[in-house]
């Protein structure tokens, strides 16, 4: 079992912030597939919480800050800017039986690996275990509702599918921040606690 949340507990992620414009063009394909009624099975999230997760921490105690703030200073410092674009729709787990819709990531994905990866070496020794999954880069658009039938699932699914997106806009990642989510009745808020300065030079 996990540990139990505290009230000095802190629900935590890393992550790479977004630009106001690819928010803004992000926004806009929500409000293009919103106007199809499949996309009735999807509760959507707002432009100005999507985010590019790259680690999440959960519920931390807040006297491990300094560390976290100290191991991604230390991962970022050794990596440069990335040059990261928006393009693409797509849906985990896949497109029969889709849960969560997506845009895709073009760019420097090699180094947003890279980066990632030095992300969770850095965070493991502060007892986070490393995501056994394999990393994939996304921008989450919103998650099918729980009360969706299967006939609106499938009908979304073929939405995805069937919608193509070029590209929304690309951008140069310069820090990978440590946010703050708080859940309320009312969706998550966000509070970005620090940010950590990629370097300009060292490996990527």
């Amino acid at each position: 079992m996990g540990r139990k949340a505290v009230a000095d507990d802190l629900r935590l992620f890393v992550a790479l912030e977004l630009p106001a414009p690819i928010l803004a063009a992000l926004e806009q394909l929500q409000d293009q597939l919103r106007a199809d009624r499949s996309a009735r099975a999807v509760r959507w999230t707002r432009p100005e919480g999507i985010h590019l997760t790259l680690k999440f921490l959960g519920e931390t105690p807040s006297a491990r800050l300094d560390a976290i703030r100290a191991g991604l200073q230390a991962a970022a410092s050794a990596h440069r800017p990335l040059r990261l674009g928006a393009a693409g729709l797509g849906c985990f787990p896949n497109p029969r039986a889709p849960r969560v819709v997506w845009v895709g990531l073009t760019g420097d994905l090699d180094a947003l690996g890279a980066l990632q990866g030095a992300v969770e070496a850095a965070i493991a020794p502060l007892g986070f275990p490393t995501e056994k999954r394999l990393f994939s880069p996304h921008l989450t658009l919103g998650r099918v509702r729980q009360d969706a039938s299967a006939a609106e699932v499938r009908a979304l699914g073929a939405l995805v599918t069937g919608t193509t997106v070029g590209a929304l806009g690309a951008w140069q990642a310069t820090a990978i921040s440590l946010m703050r989510s708080e859940l309320s009745r009312d969706g998550a808020r966000y509070t970005c606690l620090f940010s950590a300065p990629l370097g300009q030079s060292g490996a990527a």
